[in-house]
């Protein structure tokens, strides 16, 4: 059998190819037209994408370019360090995650970090980037050069308002995108030299803490816990984790006040006096010769109910928050008259899953 052949070239063919020959001349050609650059608009991104920063604004951190300086602080998730970013003399701080964790713990803290990079707010510590370095995950923090404000005594309650209001901004932006922070307590508050309050050590402290033996962790954090998150048989077993982060604001903020933790027991107290403590005793008040609009926000905070709990934004509303920016006057535009603590009746939360 004959392999298939390409058809025969007709003479008309080779006719049409030789006249095409003929034309095929350098010397012809037609002008472009001349591109005017100043009315040249460019493409539109495709969506979700942005342009790259310049390497001179934000050059990249190498694991290798980070020199340690000195330990600023440790706890039950890890160790932080002040660390120098040698090509920038930026300096940083450098969270390093204890233990090696199983595939599926890790998985889940690189996810998480990588949502925790997205978050931009003036009030919440910046996460820069993760290094996976001997096995141990290290997260490059925001450095606040002025330390946490655990063992803050704070009786000037102007002061006090100023640092409330940060934080709940700080709150109300991780709300709105649906991050709960689970663990607000001062040593978490941190402070620079700008006076800048800035919420740190979320994101990963949760998952952390879902992972770790429960009587490996530190009872201090418990301490700030609201007891329907303790005792789960107070609120049918539902938790709610923005209102919990509120409950832990009131504990801080009135503990700023006291100066010293404002239950009955000591905060480093064995599990179960605080367990009794906070789940069992009516929550702390702020002392009468507190200001009425001081009294009246730690009360909106720790409600034991956790729907009559004010919300972030709610209380970046109120009276005591508002006037520590000279916008005192803005509460009746808001329909916050402040009633006395004993007659409090904040409003109910809409529902479980709105901050």
């Amino acid at each position: 059998m004959r392999a298939n052949q390409p058809p025969p070239l007709t003479s008309s063919s080779a006719v049409a190819g030789e006249r095409n020959r003929h034309r095929r001349r350098p010397d012809l050609s037609l002008p472009l037209p001349q591109r005017d650059t100043s009315k040249a608009v460019p493409l539109p991104l495709p969506p979700g994408s942005a342009p790259a920063a310049s390497s001179s604004s934000s050059p990249p951190v190498t694991f290798s370019d980070l020199h340690r300086l000195n330990r600023i602080g440790s706890g039950a998730g890890g160790t932080v360090y002040k660390v120098l970013h040698r090509p920038t003399q930026r300096l940083y701080a450098l969270k390093v995650i204890y233990g090696h964790h199983e595939e599926i713990v890790r998985r889940q803290i690189y996810r998480e970090i990588e949502i925790l990079r997205d978050v931009d707010n003036p009030n919440v510590v910046k996460c820069h980037d993760m290094f996976d370095h001997a096995g141990e995950i290290q997260v490059l923090l925001e450095y606040m050069d002025g330390g946490s404000l655990e063992g803050t005594s704070i009786h000037h309650e102007p002061s006090l308002a100023h640092i409330s209001r940060q934080v709940l901004s700080g709150l109300y932006y991780l709300h709105k995108r649906k991050i709960v922070h689970r663990d607000i307590k001062p040593s978490n508050l941190l402070i620079n030299s700008k006076k800048q309050v800035k919420i740190a050590d979320f994101g990963v402290s949760r998952i952390l803490a879902q992972t770790m033996d429960p009587c490996n962790s530190a009872v201090g954090t418990i301490a700030y816990m609201s007891p329907e998150r303790i005792n789960t048989d107070l609120n049918q077993g539902m938790y709610d984790g923005y209102a919990g982060d509120i409950w832990s604001l009131g504990v801080s903020i009135l503990e700023f006040y006291l100066g010293r933790f404002p239950f009955a027991v000591e905060r480093q107290g064995d599990w179960a006096s605080l367990m009794c403590a906070i789940c069992m005793s009516k929550p702390p008040e702020a002392p009468p010769a507190a200001s009425l609009e001081f009294r009246n926000f730690i009360a909106c905070c720790l409600q034991r109910d956790p729907a009559r709990r004010w919300t972030a934004r709610q209380l970046l509303d109120h009276p005591f928050i508002l006037q520590s920016s000279g916008a005192g006057a803005a509460a009746a535009n808001h329909g916050n008259q402040v009633p006395q603590a004993r007659q409090l009746m904040p409003p109910p939360r809409s529902n479980f899953s709105s901050p």
